[in-house]
């Protein structure tokens, strides 16, 4: 599973509860022409040329019907729709960034012996906070909690989201110096699904959705971070096109005392 990445522009603190790691986001330069967008057409991205579909709709700069939020921030209606679920971008309204933080915290908690119930809440609205933080202090393009639900209007009304993924504009050297010459990337962390909605494909819709984020705002990179014997995880990002670039070292769990993780790197299709 891709790490929980709480973003604070003036912390590098260590969650207690559940040992996750806050990092700083980069609000440096954006590609000039993404800015400009304020929509995607919902895509149905039933195969794999559904990339290269989006690439000519941009490369024209042609921007589909759309809207804007009252913080005038980039908003999508739909970014993938596939497998009876579609990704959009998350609205911001107190019930959905509530949901978006249960479905992270019930996905990222570590239980403990006595008391769980209480540090489950707290973890909860630490979640909640670091997402508030997030919404309230990024720019629209540097930025974006991506959120799946049913592709279905009867269940949609219902506002029932089953999936979510944050995606993080940033230029750590350490992953920089394996993407020849780029200046930034997008970074992909907290990605969780709703336990009763787990094995359906939902992880790999928002994986797609950070695909199609990464076109529009013009990144030619994505990068996560996952635990080494997470191989349920690992499988996953494989499957959507990440490769391992390289690892912690082994000093890391036998000093530390911390799970390795292994750095994971994808290079958009439709970038030559």
């Amino acid at each position: 599973m891709a790490q929980l990445l709480l973003s604070y522009p003036s912390s590098s603190a260590t969650l207690r509860c559940a040992n996750y790691f806050r990092s700083r986001s980069a609000f440096g330069k954006a590609e000039s022409w993404g800015r400009s967008l304020q929509m995607v057409q919902c895509c149905s991205t039933t195969n794999t040329s559904s990339s290269s579909k989006l690439a000519e709709l941009l490369g024209g700069r042609e921007v589909v019907k759309g809207r804007e939020n009252s913080n005038n921030s980039e908003e999508f209606e739909c970014l993938v729709s596939e497998f009876g679920w579609k990704a959009r971008r998350l609205a911001k309204e107190d019930d959905e960034m509530r949901k978006v933080a249960a479905i992270q915290a019930e996905a990222f908690h570590i239980p403990v012996l006595f008391f769980d119930d209480v540090f489950f809440e707290f973890f909860k609205a630490e979640v909640l906070s670091g997402l508030l933080y997030k919404l309230r202090n990024s720019p629209p393009n540097r930025y974006a909690c991506l959120v799946a639900e049913p592709n279905n209007e009867a269940i949609k009304s219902q506002n029932k989201l089953v999936g979510v993924v944050d995606v993080t504009v940033l230029r750590d050297e350490d992953v920089l110096q394996r993407l020849h010459g780029a200046e930034e990337y997008l970074y992909v962390s907290g990605l969780a699904v709703s336990k009763t909605f787990r094995r359906r494909k939902i992880g790999s819709v928002l994986l797609k959705a950070c695909d199609m984020l990464a076109i529009v705002w013009g990144f030619k990179y994505l990068a996560l971070r996952a635990y080494e014997e997470d191989y349920g995880a690992r499988k996953l990002y494989s499957k959507s096109g990440y490769e391992v670039a390289s690892g912690d070292p082994p000093w890391m769990s036998t000093w530390i005392g911390r799970k390795r993780r292994v750095l994971m790197i994808k290079r958009v299709n439709n970038f030559a």
